[in-house]
């Protein structure tokens, strides 16, 4: 399996960039993965909300192949604990799921067409947090699943 991370926008703040390239190198290890950023939409400030939303995801159906399990990081998803969220990646693998696609979004979220096109949506808590910091926390998510999943000492109980 691969996992392709999907983002909007580039990260503006350096401590995240250091901390989410931190995890993506470790994760190079467990996983074929590829993280991608989609720039940010152009005179998105003369846009609608619903505008930027239906340009993103233009731009994030785009990226996706046929096959691909898209999954979204979406406030209104299903939270899993750590290992629950371990256990439904290795279902994945099992499964033989080729691609798994993980995207955050624009400041706005989804757009409906993006939403039908996915197969789940997580929540990584019920507060809200800016769409940059959700990287880095869900790439040492993904990381502590597969460190789970390999029966490492990194995660406890």
């Amino acid at each position: 399996m691969k996992i392709l991370f999907l983002v909007i926008g580039k990260t503006d703040e350096r401590y995240l960039e250091d901390g989410l390239k931190k995890y993506v190198e470790r994760l190079k290890h467990y996983v074929g993965l590829e993280m991608k950023v989609i720039p940010d939409i152009k005179n998105r400030k003369a846009l609608s909300e619903e505008a930027q939303q239906e340009a993103e995801a233009q731009l994030i159906l785009a990226a996706l192949q046929a096959g691909d399990s898209l999954v979204l990081l979406d406030e209104n998803g299903k939270q899993f604990h750590s290992r629950a969220f371990a256990a439904y990646l290795e279902k994945q693998m099992i499964q033989s799921v080729k691609r798994l696609v993980f995207v955050v979004g624009g400041p706005y979220g989804f757009s409906e067409a993006v939403y039908r096109r996915s197969v789940l949506k997580i929540s990584l808590s019920p507060m809200t947090f800016s769409h940059q910091l959700v990287r880095l926390i869900f790439a040492e998510q993904l990381y502590r699943a597969f460190t789970i999943i390999r029966g490492e000492p990194y995660h406890h109980d």
